[in-house]
């Protein structure tokens, strides 16, 4: 029978009560420093038009885009169109946290309105009879604005969407740009989408 040194004992057993303790506290320790994830994200929708670019954007090997960056909010058991979510006849940032960005390196009409090429801040307005998306010139140029109260003078173009319901709840905020495949101009259509209303407005390019 092997005998173990009484010091070797009491040591080795110290040592496995402390990694014991270690393992034990560790999850605690990280749970306390745990980061929280964010409650939206940021999205892009993006179209290129590449009959259109110039000679310019050609050589640059860059094409033509359509594009639109907006912060993504979820729903997380809410319903729209609430007073402290996104409440009828007050202008809504069209998405969370930073302005919604539109951009096109063309001109566009969107909706049945012009819309010359450039950068935009896109705002909605909801109403019970029909939703208004408001595009108001963004001359900063910078990676993300800041969305300033709503001021009616700076409004460039107000384009009348056409509105459904979806009969699957969306649980993100969505926007897209689909591109027609039909020939001739360049054509499409915007679509935005959250809960179960589904807003929509063709486009095509100028």
């Amino acid at each position: 029978m092997t005998r173990h040194h009484p010091a070797l004992v009491r040591l080795t057993y110290g040592l496995s009560t402390l990694a014991l303790s270690a393992l034990l506290t560790a999850p605690l320790a990280a749970q306390s420093g745990a980061r929280r994830a964010a409650p939206s994200t940021r999205a892009i929708a993006e179209v290129s038009l590449t009959l259109v670019d110039t000679a310019a954007q050609r050589a640059a090997g860059k094409a033509a885009v359509m594009r639109i960056d907006y912060g993504q909010p979820h729903l997380r058991g809410r319903h729209i169109n609430t007073d402290s979510l996104v409440p009828f006849g007050t202008v809504w940032r069209l998405g969370a946290n930073g302005a919604t960005l539109f951009t096109t390196d063309v001109d566009l009409t969107l909706g049945g309105k012009d819309v010359p090429k450039g950068r935009y801040i896109a705002q909605l307005l909801p109403a019970r009879t029909g939703w208004t998306l408001i595009l108001q010139a963004e001359t900063t140029g910078a990676a993300s604005v800041n969305l300033t109260p709503y001021d009616a003078k700076k409004d460039v173009a107000r384009i009348e969407l056409r509105q459904s319901t979806s009969t699957t709840p969306l649980e993100s905020l969505s926007i897209w740009l689909v591109p027609s495949t039909v020939p001739g101009a360049q054509r499409g259509e915007l679509r935005i989408g959250w809960d179960t209303a589904l807003l929509t407005a063709d486009w095509v390019v100028r």
